[in-house]
């Protein structure tokens, strides 16, 4: 609770020099809102995320800078056509009411999406719960800023709609289109975390849940580890113990006819006689 205090104290302490203050009492003046209510956000250990964002969105400062301290303690660049107020009262009234309807199809946008439950998938979050923030005119401030970060795509934008959706020429194709996916290494049957692999989230079809990347010793493959009943296809299968690349196809009685990737070795097996880690999305074969 210690550190949680702490770390409170230093986001409003940095809130407080992004709006030119030097005190809670002038900080509290500034933005109505009364000095209990502050003292709390201290006690608790936590600013409200809508606070800060609207202290970014206003001053223009570095949401990571406020949140962490982390990032050089710059203004962001201003994009033509509509600005915020400079009032901070009227830049948090802003975002509030751009919330529900409005800042989920922008959400929806911003990660190339066309349904609520592919967003829903991809944060674990129900479809209750983003029905939930249409109905209520929400504005869900942590899964904003989480987006903003992710694909690139301009905060100010996207948590008000003013601007354009991104500031800079290259953050489009720089970073929004990149996506790190959890990595692994195949060797001897066994299956070791190798860090992330980065890949242009395009390629990746949006019915993949959880896709990874798998690296073999002449092939590579993307395996969407969300798929488990094995179908006909190309799958990574545990067999007695030992992971590999197999496919399969589907024959009567529940068994698989079995073939091991890139060999001559094939059999038939009853279905409960392997457990399935996943459906294999792409293969990458190194041709060197």
């Amino acid at each position: 609770m210690g550190d949680s205090k702490e770390r409170a104290q230093a986001v409003l302490s940095r809130m407080r020099e992004a709006y030119g203050v030097k005190t809670n009492v002038e900080f509290s003046e500034l933005l109505n809102i009364p000095q209990p209510t502050i003292s709390n956000w201290i006690s608790r250990g936590n600013v409200p995320l809508r606070y800060v964002m609207s202290c970014s969105q206003e001053t223009g400062r570095e949401l990571e800078w406020l949140l962490a301290g982390e990032l050089a303690n710059l203004s962001s660049t201003r994009v033509s056509g509509e600005t915020l107020s400079s009032d901070g009262k009227a830049v948090f009234d802003k975002v509030l009411s751009s919330g529900g309807k409005a800042v989920l199809q922008r959400l929806l946008d911003a990660y190339g999406f066309s349904m609520q439950k592919e967003l829903g998938d991809m944060l674990g979050l129900s479809s209750g719960t983003i029905s939930t923030w249409v109905r209520r005119d929400y504005f869900p401030g942590d899964v904003v800023v989480a987006c903003a970060l992710t694909t690139g795509v301009s905060l100010k934008w996207l948590a008000t709609g003013v601007g354009q959706k991104y500031e800079h020429p290259g953050d489009k194709n720089s970073i929004a289109k990149s996506s790190s996916i959890a990595s692994y290494l195949l060797s001897a049957g066994k299956l070791k975390e190798n860090g992330e692999w980065n890949i242009d989230h395009t390629f990746i079809p949006k019915d993949a849940h959880k896709p990874c990347y798998i690296q073999g010793q002449k092939s590579s493959w993307i395996v969407d580890i969300s798929r488990k009943d094995v179908g006909n296809g190309r799958w990574l299968l545990i067999i007695d113990g030992y992971h590999d690349i197999y496919d399969t196809a589907r024959i009567p009685n529940n068994k698989l006819a079995v073939n091991l990737y890139d060999s001559d070795s094939n059999f038939i097996c009853n279905s409960s006689d392997v457990d399935c880690i996943g459906q294999v999305i792409y293969t990458i074969q190194n041709n060197i």
